[in-house]
């Protein structure tokens, strides 16, 4: 994990401060049926969210770990991402990863096995879903750089 975890925090030291730097005109277009830049930022912002409620409820919920999914596409429109200033964006996904980089760090050696069931019933650990959220994140990270 020590590595998922300094990619992690490389991807977020990396941003913080270029994202903000980014035209608002480059980070506000909308193509038919795609998220602008922002947008994606926002669905960085409901990712993390979500995954920090999975990465800590596992630790005392009951085993094995229900995965919930989220509706991805209404949390953006709600969340208005499209109109919020970048900069409160940018903190706000910053401030939350920070926090998911801290329990990625704490977490025991052990809990990195816990099993947890997908919606379609299949089955992966704790350790596969948080590298799985880091290679989500650059991917994104990707996108809006691009």
């Amino acid at each position: 994990m020590e590595s998922v975890i300094l990619k992690f925090e490389q991807l977020l030291n990396e941003n913080v401060n270029y994202i903000p730097t980014i035209n608002n005109e480059i980070l506000e277009v909308k193509n038919p049926g795609k998220w602008s830049k922002k947008e994606i930022l926002g669905h960085l912002i409901d990712s993390a969210i979500h995954n920090l409620v999975r990465f800590t409820e596992i630790n005392y919920s009951e085993k094995p770990y229900r995965h919930r999914p989220y509706n991805q596409i209404d949390l953006v429109n709600l969340n208005q991402y499209q109109k919020t200033d970048i900069k409160e964006l940018t903190q706000l996904w910053f401030l939350i990863n920070n926090q998911i980089v801290r329990i990625m760090k704490s977490v025991d050696e052990n809990a990195l096995d816990y099993k947890i069931i997908l919606s379609d019933e299949s089955v992966i650990d704790l350790r596969f879903l948080m590298t799985d959220y880091v290679e989500h994140l650059e991917h994104h990270i990707n996108q809006i750089k691009s």
